[in-house]
């Protein structure tokens, strides 16, 4: 019976080989995706993209919002914040509501260069996935947002990283 038991553990489904793959090709898929993000503007991160983006989605917000969203400490996303300050790419406003509290906005230069990044990413995934039939883009575009709506409010990217 022993035997049996061994085989068992050593057996490998079609699933788990499918998951396996699954694991590499989206390591691979983010290891690309920080090397893109870096030749489309020197300065501006795959992660700082993302802040932006979050930024400029959410109309600005309290860096303890980003933390909280990101799950991140806040001495991260504060350094991250200040790299974006420095580079022009964001400022803090006063929130009118309550000026006890600042709240994190893209500059104009910070939202010129969100879209021109955009715009390049966009074209990236658009020259990649060109010879692909309509019907796999959208059940691959389904797929990645199943895959994400499963993971709930798990971080988008760890910006430490950088």
């Amino acid at each position: 019976m022993k035997a049996a038991e061994e085989l068992d553990e050593t057996v490998v489904t079609a699933a788990d080989a499918a998951v396996e793959t699954i694991q590499r090709e989206m390591t691979s898929f983010a290891r690309r995706a920080r090397a893109t993000a870096s030749r489309m503007h020197p300065e501006l991160s795959l992660v700082s993209y993302t802040l932006l983006g979050h930024l400029e989605e959410r109309g600005g917000c309290r860096a303890t919002d980003l933390a909280a969203h990101y799950a991140l400490d806040k001495s991260t996303v504060s350094r991250q914040v200040a790299a974006l300050e420095r580079s022009g790419l964001v400022e803090r406003r006063l929130d009118p509501e309550d000026h006890r509290v600042q709240v994190l906005h893209l500059t104009g230069t910070g939202t010129e260069i969100l879209a021109q990044v955009t715009e390049s990413r966009r074209e990236a995934f658009r020259e990649r996935l060109a010879g692909w039939p309509e019907e796999d883009l959208a059940r691959f575009a389904s797929y990645l947002l199943r895959y994400n709506a499963a993971g709930g409010d798990e971080p988008a990217g760890d910006p430490s990283a950088d």
